[in-house]
């Protein structure tokens, strides 16, 4: 369960802590983790005998890290307007302001969570539109060959067009029309392009004078 700790440059985050730590030797278990260390970082010097569990705890973590970096330190100081005892307060109260042991974030952890968020974007997105079309498509002349008309208009073919039933339709003095059905995927498929650059062009134009929509119905 998560343990949450503020300010811990004053008096009060320290109290807090010193009670937490009664007959505990570490913030979590029985061994130093990372749990530790942000806590450590949080506090800026041991507190000494006022809080006597935080004092041990301070002591056995700093003996420990002691151990893990054996160089020896020269010291670093820190510029700035602000006095450096008023500006390690500000800066402990900036980073440790309801302080979350567990809020450390593993590569493994994000890209789990990317992953949840993209399958939530996944799910929400719609499916593209499909809608339903009615086309008549008119031959030039009671001469024009209607079977081969239709083989060019279905010759048509791209990503989210599917052609459907068709027959033939007596418009008169001889002359029929093909009407046509077709579904199409809204995203994908332009029905004005289709006629403009791929029914009544080259070559397909031989055969085919103009097309019209009869209807057109979202499914």
């Amino acid at each position: 369960m998560a343990v949450t700790f503020s300010n811990l440059h004053t008096e009060s985050g320290l109290k807090a802590l010193n009670d937490f730590l009664s007959g505990k030797s570490y913030i979590s278990g029985n061994k130093l983790t990372k749990d530790d260390i942000k806590v450590y970082a949080a506090v800026l010097k041991n507190p000494g005998d006022s809080f006597p569990n935080v004092s041990q705890w301070y002591n056995s973590v700093s003996s420990q890290l002691a151990a893990s970096f054996p160089g020896k330190a020269v010291g670093v100081g820190f510029g700035g307007k602000a006095a450096p005892a008023e500006s390690a307060k500000t800066e402990a109260a900036d980073d440790d302001d309801d302080l979350d042991l567990f809020g450390d974030e593993t590569e493994e952890d994000k890209k789990a969570a990317e992953e949840r968020e993209a399958a939530k974007k996944s799910a929400k997105k719609k499916e593209s539109g499909k809608s339903s079309v009615l086309m008549d498509v008119k031959p030039w002349d009671d001469e024009t060959d209607m079977k081969k008309l239709e083989e060019a208009v279905r010759s048509v073919e791209m990503p989210g067009l599917l052609w459907g039933a068709s027959k033939l339709v007596a418009v008169g003095y001889g002359i029929k029309k093909l009407q046509i059905m077709l579904t199409i995927v809204d995203d994908l498929v332009s029905v004005d392009t289709l006629i403009e650059e791929y029914l009544t062009t080259e070559p397909r134009n031989e055969y085919i004078q103009s097309c019209d929509i009869v209807a057109f119905n979202k499914i």
